[in-house]
């Protein structure tokens, strides 16, 4: 995979290009800042962009921005976003805006080697990846509106690993419940979110993206 980074430390840049360079993906740049992000993206057609929230200038927001103006301008570029902290008005908004090839990530993750690249894989082909805290701090923000209040408190917890990207049988087993009860919920679920049955893969994640339109 052809991978484009946009990291404004030079150790931790230079460490996920080594990871991503020994599991064999080719970084085909790596920038301090967002600035050249886009002119580099259109030039070089990577496979995958990852970059970090906060960046030169300011260290305030320049790469959530950056990754909402590529995702905007490029809506087929997969984007990896590494964040210290969870941006939660920011995460909302790309979440929502288009799951495909996307993914959020906070920075600690990239410690847990294994995790990380399977989330580069994941995003690189087209899927979504979301940090748990970052859904967790989402879904806690969210827990005021009306559609929550239509969710049982074990609904809710079924609905926040899902959206973590776990299978039936991951979410039984963190629940101590069999595969069965789980698909029960899960069905619970889309009926009262009004996600009625067809052919897309994102219909799970889709779930979620409904507390943050309400």
């Amino acid at each position: 995979m052809r991978i484009v980074i946009a990291e404004d430390s030079a150790l931790l840049r230079a460490g996920i290009e080594r990871i991503l360079t020994d599991a064999g993906h080719q970084v085909v740049a790596g920038v301090p800042d967002a600035t050249n992000l886009l002119r580099l993206v259109n030039e070089e057609r990577p496979d995958l962009a990852i970059l970090d929230v906060r960046m030169p200038p300011t260290f305030t927001d320049e790469g959530i921005r950056a990754a909402a103006l590529l995702r905007s301008q490029n809506p087929e570029s997969p984007v990896l976003v590494l964040s210290h902290y969870v941006e939660e008005r920011y995460a909302a908004d790309l979440i929502a805006s288009d799951t495909k090839g996307f993914g959020y990530l906070l920075k600690d993750r990239v410690a847990d080697v294994p995790a990380f690249l399977d989330a580069v894989t994941v995003v690189g082909a087209g899927g979504t990846v979301l940090d748990p805290e970052v859904v967790s701090q989402i879904l806690v923000r969210s827990h005021r509106n009306n559609t929550l209040d239509a969710l049982t408190a074990r609904e809710r917890e079924v609905l926040q690993l899902m959206a973590e990207g776990k299978t039936n049988s991951a979410i039984a087993m963190a629940l101590h419940m069999s595969v069965g009860s789980a698909e029960k919920h899960i069905a619970s679920i889309f009926t009262k979110l009004n996600l009625a049955p067809d052919e897309s893969e994102n219909r799970r994640v889709l779930a979620v993206l409904r507390y943050l339109e309400s």
